[in-house]
């Protein structure tokens, strides 16, 4: 890289993008925060402000608005509130790769200008191509907007293809830790608290993925993302569950030759791969040390005790506005479940309900999207009110 890469990060105060902040701040000679925005987090986005210096600050949640403006008035940063702030902003000139680490379905209308003003996109909001992935992957051909996935499992696939000479992807193997629930029972699955579903094993991640990751909704949606991102069907991928979490994904090939990408758990590895393409860094990670390594195991996921995984396969094979609705759906189910409302078991059942009432859209454009999740939204919460 010849100038530095200027960098809007999308969700500075979560998972993602503190560990965003920390490959930048490893190699302040390569890339420069142009742009960081939170929703609630405030205080950690004044500090994240001051210490990289950044150009501009969004708050989404405009209540916080003064406190942060306040609190930086001392400093050369100007502070914005609101969304449609951070829309403009991250399709402005000066922004040259913008990662995507919003939280949810509130990350689709920022990715969207970004992916229409041209940007490079650090892909690490999955739910974007869950909702409106064929209008995202259209509009990014249409402008020219390369798409890098940050997901361990799909920048492993990105890696694989790599070296794949363009041959055609035969299998995708998914893999998936299993999370907290991978050995328990049914039954003793259905009486699990939420703080139970947050003891990840391999992860650390924020509360809504790793809900999940314990449902393995998380896998579902990352099949739907697969799909879009790489063009395959979903008949074309295999979720295998792999708990010691080395293998983050492989592609099989026509002549049964299958390419894998290893590692410790670390989202610092994608993450500096994508800001930094085709340029490897280092991230201060652990490397893998083979002899200590062990085995490795893996095994076909129990669709009886993780339903989720079902429904977000049934999700893809319908199309349309279906996944947009399942999304949304899962929002509003994990957070009950988070907010002690409901059972871990009521969230496939919510699911289910709302897609069994959904009203097909065979081809969503922009507004259809935000339609569904706004109905399936609504409609998740009736559901809910009832337990």
């Amino acid at each position: 890289m010849t100038a530095k890469r200027r960098i809007a990060v999308l969700g500075s105060t979560g998972s993602i993008g503190t560990q965003t902040l920390d490959v930048v701040r490893r190699h302040p000679d390569l890339f420069e925060i142009e742009l960081i925005s939170a929703n609630n987090s405030a205080d950690l986005l004044i500090e994240q402000a001051r210490e990289f210096q950044v150009n501009n600050v969004v708050i989404c949640n405009e209540a916080h608005y003064r406190k942060v403006a306040d609190a930086l008035a001392d400093e050369p940063v100007k502070v914005f509130a609101g969304v449609d702030s951070l829309c403009a902003l991250a399709s402005a000139e000066d922004v040259d790769i913008v990662v995507a680490a919003m939280v949810g379905f509130s990350g689709l209308k920022p990715t969207l200008a970004a992916v229409q003003a041209g940007k490079i996109i650090a892909l690490a909001n999955k739910e974007t191509l869950v909702a409106a992935g064929p209008l995202v992957m259209r509009l990014a051909r249409e402008n020219g907007a390369p798409i890098i996935p940050v997901d361990s499992e799909h920048s492993a696939i990105f890696q694989c293809l790599l070296g794949a000479c363009d041959n055609p992807i035969e299998k995708i193997h998914l893999t998936a830790s299993g999370g907290p629930f991978r050995t328990w029972s049914r039954e003793r699955i259905a009486s699990a608290t939420c703080a139970d579903a947050l003891k990840h094993p391999n992860w650390n991640m924020g509360a809504k993925i790793t809900i999940d990751s314990a449902t393995m909704m998380n896998k579902g949606f990352e099949v739907i993302e697969a799909c879009h991102l790489f063009d395959v069907p979903a008949e074309k991928i295999e979720v295998v569950v792999h708990p010691e979490s080395i293998v983050h994904s492989m592609v099989e090939f026509a002549d049964g030759a299958v390419m894998a990408q290893l590692g410790h758990p670390d989202m610092r590895e994608p993450i500096a791969l994508a800001l930094a393409f085709p340029q490897r860094l280092p991230v201060g990670n652990r490397k893998l040390d083979f002899a200590q390594l062990g085995s490795l195991s893996f095994s076909k996921p129990d669709l009886e005790r993780f339903p989720c995984l079902s429904l977000a396969y049934d999700a893809i094979r319908r199309g349309g506005n279906v996944p947009c609705g399942l999304n949304a759906a899962n929002e509003e189910a994990v957070a009950a479940f988070l907010n002690g409302k409901i059972g871990f078991y009521d969230i496939p059942e919510i699911l289910s309900s709302v897609l069994d009432g959904l009203v097909f859209v065979p081809e969503p454009g922009e507004e259809d999207i935000f339609n569904t999740h706004e109905i399936a939204t609504i409609r998740a919460r009736e559901i809910i009110s009832t337990k």
